[in-house]
């Protein structure tokens, strides 16, 4: 599908999270199932994508978080002790181990022995009736199967408590102010911090015992409009469950792929008029949150409004409209033209239409 001479683009946290955050999206899922660069497809189609992060938000957020790592990461075990663990003794003299490897099996692989041999010592210091230490992993790599193929993932850190369990850890350059910050840039971050503990849960289900993986994943974050850390406790429990059954839909990509027509190919190297065809072959699910997930956004945005698509409105709107999925419609049954006036969301529209009415008389007598 996506071409004889084109290598699959291997499928990253933030491309999974965006799978759970658009789940009724067939055309991202074929997509990104089939390896296909979507970027490069964007270009292509003729609608370049403007999706990731500027160089200055990329280089701000690696300052901070060099500096809540700094000193062998004390300011972040403290964060992680005071949010999640208090009951735990104070992270004093934390386990760093070094993670470097040759290529991203050797370092899902050394990560793998991080891991084991943290719950090992854990598990001993328990046995002996006294407490574990604590151990930081920064940056680790860790693998999880998607569709048969493993994608390599590397969150900010994962921190072994003495206990043996394990949280993933998510350090962001977006405020929070007054101790909270943008659901929207909270919501990313959960659904980019459960690909982790999946693949967690994955490493961990090969230990016997299986250490625990907390479900409550550490987001940390600049403090109001200083550069001084502080972190919130996320539950992604919820997030964790849509992203697994995203992936156990991606294992299940051929029964989409069965409805397309016969040797229907995403090459960026195939004419306009014969990629928009194939891309337009597969239904998409577009709503305005996709611009900040998808590098396809723009494409699925323009085709959205030249139908009329109420979804390219947001998808509250689309649900407040039930069964009228186009703007002509929308408007037909304000008008009374057409639509079954029991439906309550033609009668909203109706009484909605006769209060506008009302008014532009009233200021034009």
């Amino acid at each position: 599908m996506r071409g004889p001479d084109t290598p699959a683009k291997a499928l990253d946290a933030r491309a999974l999270a965006a799978l759970a955050a658009n789940p009724g999206c067939k055309r991202r899922a074929i997509l990104d199932g089939a390896g296909v660069d979507k970027a490069a497809l964007a270009g292509a189609l003729g609608s370049p994508s403007a999706f990731g992060q500027s160089q200055f938000a990329l280089t701000r957020g690696n300052a901070f978080e060099a500096k809540v790592k700094a000193d062998g990461g004390a300011e972040l075990l403290r964060l992680v002790h005071e949010r999640l663990d208090p009951a735990a003794p104070p992270p004093s003299g934390a386990a760093v181990p070094d993670l470097s490897a040759m290529g991203p099996e050797g370092r899902t692989a050394r990560t793998a022995l991080a891991l084991r041999e943290a719950a090992a010592s854990a598990a001993k210091a328990a046995e002996a009736g006294e407490a574990g230490g604590w151990t930081l992993l920064d940056h680790p790599m860790i693998a999880l199967d998607v569709a048969g193929s493993p994608a390599f993932l590397e969150p900010d850190a994962v921190v072994v408590h003495p206990d043996g369990s394990w949280t993933v850890v998510e350090i962001k350059s977006f405020p929070m102010l007054d101790g909270a910050a943008d659901p929207a840039k909270v919501g990313a971050a959960a659904r980019q911090a459960a690909v982790y503990v999946l693949a967690l849960e994955e490493v961990a289900a090969r230990l016997e015992p299986a250490p625990r993986v907390r479900h409550r994943v550490l987001l940390v974050c600049p403090k109001d409009f200083s550069n001084l850390p502080t972190a919130s406790a996320v539950d992604v429990r919820k997030q964790r469950a849509v992203t697994r059954r995203q992936l156990a839909r991606l294992t299940r990509i051929q029964e989409i792929a069965d409805a397309l027509p016969d040797g229907v190919c995403f090459s960026p190297e195939l004419p306009g008029e014969q990629l928009t065809e194939a891309v337009e072959a597969v239904p998409a699910a577009y709503a305005p949150e996709c611009l900040a997930a998808c590098e396809l956004a723009f494409h699925c945005r323009d085709r959205s409004r030249a139908a009329g698509a109420v979804t390219a409105l947001g998808r509250s709107v689309r649900a407040e409209l039930g069964g009228l999925s186009t703007v002509e419609d929308v408007l037909a049954a304000a008008r009374g033209e057409a639509g079954d006036p029991r439906d309550p969301a033609v009668a909203a529209l109706r009484r909605a239409a006769e209060l506008r009415r009302e008014a532009l008389g009233a200021m034009c007598p």
